[in-house]
C-alpha cells in the first residue's frame, strides 16, 4: 500500500524552489507484493487522550480495576524473517497460541501486513512488512489506594506511589500504572520521568513538567547527588548498630525480575540503621548509595532479615535460610522454578508480572504471543516501555527499587524494561527494531465459531448500544474468542498487593520531598 502523495495543485513561482518533489512510487513486477517504506515515528513518550479512553476504571473488594479492551501489537519484520511465510513465522516465534489461533484471528481480521487484512498465512514476508495483531486485553488489578500529589508546581509532580503499582505501561499493566492515572484522573501529561520505583515499592515519585527540568534533574542523579532514603519493616530483630552491605548483586532473571548476591554480580553498596523493634519484626531506614535493581531488598535478605511480606525474597523457594548469607543451594534455574511454582500454588503469579503462558513459553517476553520481536502501541503513540526487566547499564545510575538513567540517553526500568532514547532502530538482523514492548499473551482464538458473534457485538457497540456486565460502557467487556474471558481467577486481597517498603524521602540540591511514614512503620504496629 503505497503512502499518500502529496496535494499537486497550482503554485506561485515563489513557492517552485522550496517545494520538494512528490515521492514516487517503486514500480512492481506483476504478481510482486509492493511494501511502502518504514514511517518515520515521532521520538518522546506521550500519552494523549485517545490512549485514555481505551478503557475505564471500576473499583471492587479494595482493588482498582480495568474492564478489559481491545488492543494493537505491532512489529517490523525481523530480518530473519525476511523470505519465511507468516505461517512459519508464527509457528516457530509465536509459540504461546497454538496456529488455530492465528488462523482464526486471520479470518477475524485481527491480523494485518502493512494494514491490509491478512487472507493468507502463507504469504511471504519482506523486509519493512509491518505486522498489527489486535488482541483482547485483560490487566491485573492493583490497589485502589490512592495515588495522592505531594506536589506540583509548574515545573514538578511529586506524588505518594501505592504500592502494586508500576510507574509505566510494562508487561500486562497499561492503564493500572502511575503514568495513565495521573493522565486519566488528574489531567496530567507528558511527564517526565525522573526515577523509578518497583512496582511494590511504595513512597515518593518524581516527575518532571519539562524537558529541561528533567534534564536538571537528572544531572544530579547521574553525579549521584540524589539522597534517598528508605523505610521498611523486616523480619526478627535487626541489630542496634549501624550496618553497611556492600555486597555485589547479579541479576538472576530479567523476565522474572529476580536477583540474588553473587561475586560475579555489580559492586552495590546500602547503610541500614534499625528504627524500632515490636518483638518480632523491625522497623529499618535504608540509605542505598547505588542503585541496583532490588538492592534493598536483596541486601536485606542477605543479612538475614528479608522484608516481611516480600513476594519474592522471603520465600521458601530459596531453601531453609531463605538465602541468608548466600545459601541457596539450588541452581538459578531450580530457583527460579520453585519460585514460579510457589506463586503458581498461590495463583499469584501476576506479583511476579508473568502469566501462565508466559513462563510456561520460557520466552523472553510476552509480547504477541510469546514472539521476543514484537511490539505494542495504541494506535501511533511513542511507546517503549519493554515488557521485560532490564539490566542497568555500565555507568548508569539505577534507583535501588526502580529505573536507571542510561548514559546514552534511555531509561530502564526493571518493572518495564528499556525507554530508548530513539525510536524505529534498525534491527542488526536487516529489519527494523521498533522497542515498544510493553506486552501481555494474545488471548488465543480457539476456533472460528464464534466469529458471527463477534461481528454482532461489533456492530451493537458501533451503533452504542453495548452495556458491560459490571455498569457503564462495557462493549469490550466480553469477547466471545477469547478464553481469559472464560477463566475465573482469583482476585489478589489488598493485603498481598502490599509490600513494607516505602521511599520516604529524596534530595536533591534545590529540592527535597517527603512522603508519611507509612502505618505498618509505627513503632506500636502489630499487623
Amino acid at each position: 500500500m503505497a503512502e499518500p502523495q502529496p496535494e499537486q495543485g497550482r503554485q506561485s513561482p515563489g513557492d517552485e524552489k522550496a517545494a520538494a518533489p512528490a515521492p514516487k512510487k517503486r514500480r512492481v513486477s506483476r504478481g510482486e507484493r509492493y511494501v511502502p517504506p518504514p514511517r518515520r515515528l515521532s521520538t518522546g513518550v506521550s500519552f494523549g487522550a485517545e490512549h485514555f479512553a481505551e478503557t475505564s476504571y471500576y473499583f471492587e473488594g479494595g482493588l482498582r480495576k480495568v474492564r478489559p479492551y481491545y488492543f494493537d501489537f505491532r512489529t517490523y519484520c525481523k530480518g530473519r524473517w525476511v523470505g519465511r511465510s507468516l505461517l512459519h513465522v508464527f509457528t516457530t516465534e509465536f509459540r504461546a497460541q497454538p496456529l488455530a489461533y492465528y488462523r482464526a484471528a486471520a479470518r477475524a481480521g485481527r491480523l494485518r501486513l502493512n494494514e491490509e487484512p491478512v487472507r493468507d498465512l502463507d504469504v511471504i514476508l519482506k523486509n519493512n512488512d509491518f505486522l498489527r495483531n489486535t488482541v483482547h486485553r485483560h490487566e491485573p488489578p492493583v490497589t485502589a489506594q490512592p495515588l495522592r500529589i505531594l506536589v506540583e508546581n509548574e515545573e514538578v509532580v511529586v506524588v505518594d506511589k501505592p504500592s502494586s503499582l508500576p510507574v509505566h505501561p510494562c508487561g500486562r499493566f497499561r492503564h493500572n500504572s502511575v503514568i495513565f492515572i495521573l493522565g486519566k484522573e488528574h489531567h496530567l501529561e507528558e511527564l517526565h520521568t525522573i526515577h523509578r520505583l518497583d512496582r511494590m515499592t511504595s513512597g515518593v515519585l518524581m516527575f518532571a513538567k519539562t524537558l529541561e527540568v528533567s534534564k536538571r534533574m537528572d544531572e544530579q542523579v547521574r553525579g549521584r547527588q540524589l539522597e534517598k532514603e528508605y523505610v521498611c519493616r523486616v523480619v526478627g530483630e535487626f541489630p542496634e548498630h549501624e550496618v553497611v552491605c556492600e555486597e555485589p548483586i547479579l541479576v538472576v532473571s530479567y523476565k522474572v525480575g529476580v536477583c540474588r548476591v553473587d561475586p560475579k554480580g555489580k559492586f552495590s553498596r546500602t547503610i541500614f540503621q534499625r528504627l524500632s523493634y515490636n518483638g518480632q519484626s523491625s522497623v529499618v531506614r535504608c540509605l542505598p548509595r547505588t542503585g541496583r535493581t532490588h538492592q534493598i531488598r536483596v541486601h536485606l535478605q542477605f543479612l538475614g532479615h528479608p522484608i516481611v511480606n516480600d513476594p519474592i525474597y522471603n520465600t521458601q523457594a530459596w531453601g531453609p535460610d531463605r538465602g541468608r548469607a548466600g545459601r541457596i543451594g539450588k541452581t538459578d534455574e531450580e530457583l527460579l522454578k520453585a519460585l514460579v511454582e510457589e506463586h503458581r500454588a498461590k495463583q499469584s503469579l501476576d506479583i511476579l508480572g508473568i502469566s501462565e503462558q508466559d513462563w510456561e513459553t520460557g520466552t523472553e517476553n510476552e509480547d504477541c504471543g510469546g514472539s521476543k520481536d514484537c511490539t505494542e502501541s495504541g494506535k501511533d503513540e511513542p511507546i517503549r516501555e519493554s515488557s521485560c526487566p532490564a539490566q542497568d547499564p555500565e555507568g548508569g545510575t539505577r534507583d535501588p527499587e526502580g529505573g536507571t538513567r542510561d548514559p546514552e540517553g534511555g531509561t530502564r526500568d526493571p518493572e518495564g524494561g528499556t525507554k530508548d532514547s530513539e525510536r524505529g532502530t534498525r534491527d542488526p538482523e536487516g529489519g527494523t527494531k521498533d522497542p515498544e514492548r510493553n506486552g501481555v499473551a494474545v488471548c488465543p482464538l480457539d476456533s472460528g465459531s464464534n466469529l458471527e458473534r463477534l461481528k454482532k457485538n461489533q456492530e451493537l457497540c458501533s451503533g452504542g448500544n453495548c452495556e458491560g456486565e459490571t455498569g457503564g460502557k462495557g462493549s469490550e467487556e466480553k469477547d466471545p474468542l477469547c478464553p481469559e474471558c472464560s477463566i475465573s481467577r482469583r482476585d489478589p486481597s489488598p493485603q498481598e498487593l502490599v509490600m513494607y517498603l516505602h521511599a520516604l524521602r529524596y534530595k536533591g540540591a534545590e529540592f527535597e520531598y517527603c512522603s508519611q511514614m507509612p502505618e505498618w512503620a509505627r513503632e506500636d504496629w502489630e499487623g
